[in-house]
């Protein structure tokens, strides 16, 4: 009945849902020695939870950010961690879609990618647009995404148990994808909706790209209502309202992490998942994509690389 009650409610987004489904003989999760997985937007929040965590299991973390001076503290404190995996940095902003093509091509160069977890984003109360003209929310929630992953699945679906994993969000439940207008040109700009909008296409992607390599564990989730950085910035009064109620980042980062060390048998790829099980992708009908919608956006994708990059970027 409890948890029954959680999921109809919102209370299962809080510290008081993580609480509850932990006691539930979560398992110890399998150490992690050998094998290689890159965050994005690693230096704080989900992203800085998820490293240490996954360092912790004895991973190798690369970690990608676009700030040099972050990424060398993150790194000087995983290094710290007792029985720890090695640490490696990257500097990229995902929001810049050459700097992304820069990255896959020195990843892709690294050869031994195992965990692909594709966590940095945005949330902004204004519009902005980033330096190649695209507004900043899509290109560094979505688009940017949909380059790195796009680049690197070939190399992943050549390694034995490899595994993405995409951070949506609770509130995609609100949104239906725009295909229409994926830059916000033409409805009003309001922040979460936007932000909403990038996590729903992030949703349909874990299901293309699970569909197109089935080699490859391919997984997106929902951390629940975590009280990190982003939070504090973008929905102050959110936070103030709900802070008693709050996970802290580590709970937030905790399906990332299991979906990284699951036994895959236990794993269905394509789904999306919240504390540790699958959940439902729609909670209204207004926001059901159909099958036109899901090709439609993954043709945009496509096209937004090829003008910014050229025909050939995925070569």
């Amino acid at each position: 009945m409890m948890d029954w009650l959680l999921e109809k409610s919102l209370l299962g987004y809080t510290r008081l849902g993580y609480q509850w489904r932990q006691r539930r003989d979560w398992e110890e999760l399998s150490r992690l020695e050998g094998r290689v997985a890159i965050i994005t937007g690693a230096t704080g929040g989900l992203g800085a939870a998820a490293a240490k965590q996954l360092c912790g299991l004895g991973a190798t973390v690369v970690l990608v950010g676009r700030d040099a001076g972050k990424l060398a503290v993150m790194r000087e404190t995983l290094t710290r961690l007792p029985n720890g995996g090695p640490v490696e940095c990257e500097i990229a902003d995902l929001s810049n879609m050459q700097a992304v093509l820069a990255l896959s091509e020195r990843l892709r160069q690294r050869g031994n990618i195992d965990i692909l977890l594709n966590n940095a984003g945005v949330l902004l109360n204004e519009r902005r647009e980033t330096a190649e003209g695209l507004e900043a929310t899509f290109a560094t929630n979505l688009l940017g995404h949909y380059i790195l992953t796009e680049k690197l699945l070939p190399s992943l679906a050549g390694r034995v148990d490899a595994r993405v994993i995409n951070v949506s969000s609770g509130g995609m439940y609100t949104q239906h994808i725009r295909v229409d207008d994926p830059e916000t040109r033409q409805l009003t700009y309001k922040g979460p909706d936007v932000y909403a909008r990038t996590k729903r296409g992030q949703v349909i992607m874990t299901g293309r790209w699970a569909a197109k390599f089935p080699s490859v564990g391919v997984y997106s989730m929902h951390p629940g209502w975590a009280d990190t950085v982003g939070v504090q910035t973008a929905l102050p009064g959110f936070r103030k309202l709900t802070r008693p109620l709050l996970r802290n980042a580590e709970e937030g980062a905790d399906t990332m992490t299991w979906l990284a060390a699951a036994r895959r048998d236990r794993l269905q790829s394509g789904a999306f998942y919240h504390d540790r099980r699958i959940w439902p992708e729609h909670r209204m009908r207004a926001t059901r994509e159909t099958q036109a919608d899901r090709e439609a956006l993954e043709a945009l994708l496509s096209d937004y690389a090829q003008r910014l990059l050229g025909k050939d970027w995925l070569n």
